[in-house]
């Protein structure tokens, strides 16, 4: 869930509530406000969620430069033939759940080249109170799990392992820093009830300070086509029916991750958390596996050509 320039009322009025210690949710591309999760309670289930979901795998920690993480395993069937050995993949969890209790941090400014803007939000929710975070860290472990199985080296540009972040432009610098051959940032959507689908988000063709997309446009354009391919196959859901005209596809010159990226990298929001039939599947684990099963296949198909 990404900022959205074309709502920047509503998301004034969510900083605002932020830097004066509400908790409220800054919502995505179609930007809409939820109630953030409170108290331990709350931290204790989602903690707990994770844990079922994950079950008792090993999280290794990240380093302070970016270092691969799991472990190679034979493939399953059901992923298909073709080793992703010797390639590298960055995959981005949007957000940090510690990011409701660093409001000051998170609302600071960072450069991305053609303009400034905050660090980072504290992501979406579900009605249920279902964080944006938890699901992005999910899938993410499930992904990175996926791909080190066809044999690639996976970097995590954060594994819960910090209080708050990274920034926008931290998240760029772990890609580019990893020479990766893609990048992938996992997020859900935060718009109106009603709002239903996936999409991928590209980077637009921009220059200014250090920002140039230009030799990634191209490139990141085929990454997010075969991961809307592979994604709706694998999750049996539609391209988003609220924007990009049904493609799935949506472009954006505001985001920092993309605009300061040198490598190949997309945004993949994998469905609208705001719409209850949305956010039914967006909290089943064997729907999340559906959903890290597609993003993998869409990057090994880009990878092999």
């Amino acid at each position: 869930m990404p900022y959205d320039h074309r709502n920047t009322a509503r998301r004034s009025l969510a900083l605002a509530l932020a830097a004066t210690g509400c908790c409220a949710v800054l919502a995505g591309c179609a930007a809409s406000q939820a109630a953030p999760p409170a108290g331990k309670a709350r931290e204790a289930q989602e903690a707990q969620e994770t844990r079922e979901a994950q079950g008792t795998q090993s999280r290794p920690p990240l380093a302070s430069a970016p270092t691969p993480t799991g472990s190679p395993s034979p493939a399953p069937a059901s992923q298909g033939s073709g080793s992703l050995a010797g390639r590298t993949v960055v995959i981005d969890p949007g957000h940090n759940s510690g990011n409701f209790r660093h409001s000051t941090e998170i609302n600071q400014k960072v450069n991305i080249g053609t303009t400034r803007k905050e660090c980072d939000t504290t992501g979406t929710s579900t009605d249920a109170g279902y964080t944006e975070a938890s699901f992005t860290l999910d899938v993410s472990h499930r992904l990175r799990d996926l791909l080190a199985a066809r044999g690639a080296k996976v970097v995590l540009t954060h594994d819960a392992d910090r209080p708050w972040g990274p920034c926008i432009d931290e998240r760029a610098r772990i890609g580019n820093a990893a020479r990766a051959d893609a990048v992938v940032s996992v997020h859900a959507d935060g718009s109106a009830a009603g709002h239903r689908g996936f999409h991928v988000i590209l980077p637009a063709r921009v220059r200014g300070g250090a920002a140039d997309t230009a030799p990634i446009v191209a490139p990141s354009r085929a990454l997010g086509e075969r991961i809307v391919d592979r994604f709706a196959r694998a999750t049996g859901t539609s391209p988003a029916n609220y924007l990009a005209g049904g493609t799935g596809l949506d472009v954006r010159d505001d985001l920092g991750g993309l605009n300061l990226s040198t490598v190949p990298k997309v945004f993949v929001e994998c469905g609208n958390m705001r719409d209850p039939k949305d956010a039914q599947l967006l909290t089943s684990s064997t729907w999340r596996q559906k959903a890290a099963q597609g993003i993998s296949d869409g990057i090994a198909t880009y990878l092999k050509g």
